[in-house]
């Protein structure tokens, strides 16, 4: 059975300023990387069957050692369903020599109006056996506070 990663977080903004900072490259270098990391995209193909690439830098390498690298995790993300305000499906492949980290994860971002606000969950499914369940779970959630942070600001 393939194992499933979740978190889910309630972001004081709408569902549409949520769905933008998942579809805009310079919002996803500030508030995808989790705790200990920096991010930059390289490319960028913002619709279904598109995505992009981002580097993954950890700022302690010694700390955390990369997937890719001694200091960094390189992973190919695309799009395979993008519904406005609702969700965001995207396909994740690190770029690893170690097989534990193979595979293409599902990372699926589901948006639902709470209030004045939207809820935010964040499922994994099909995680690469080499990522330790509770730094990914705990990874997620960085994000997602990350998240909030970002958009609470810019109703």
């Amino acid at each position: 059975m393939s194992r499933i990663d979740r978190a889910a977080r309630v972001i004081a903004a709408p569902p549409e300023t949520v769905y933008r900072a998942l579809l805009d490259p310079k919002s996803l270098e500030t508030w995808l990387p989790p705790d200990g990391m920096r991010g930059h995209v390289e490319r960028w193909d913002p619709q279904p069957g598109g995505g992009f690439r981002m580097v993954l830098t950890y700022l302690d390498a010694g700390d955390s050692p990369g997937k890719t690298s001694a200091g960094t995790d390189v992973v190919d993300i695309g799009f395979a369903e993008l519904l406005p305000a609702v969700r965001v499906v995207q396909r994740a492949v690190f770029e690893a020599d170690d097989p534990s980290y193979g595979g293409t994860m599902t990372m699926t971002w589901d948006l639902a109006p709470a209030g004045a606000g939207t809820e935010v969950t964040v499922t994994a499914t099909d995680v690469p056996a080499g990522i330790d369940q509770a730094d990914h779970q705990a990874g997620i959630a960085s994000s997602l506070a990350n998240l909030a942070s970002y958009v609470e600001g810019t109703d």
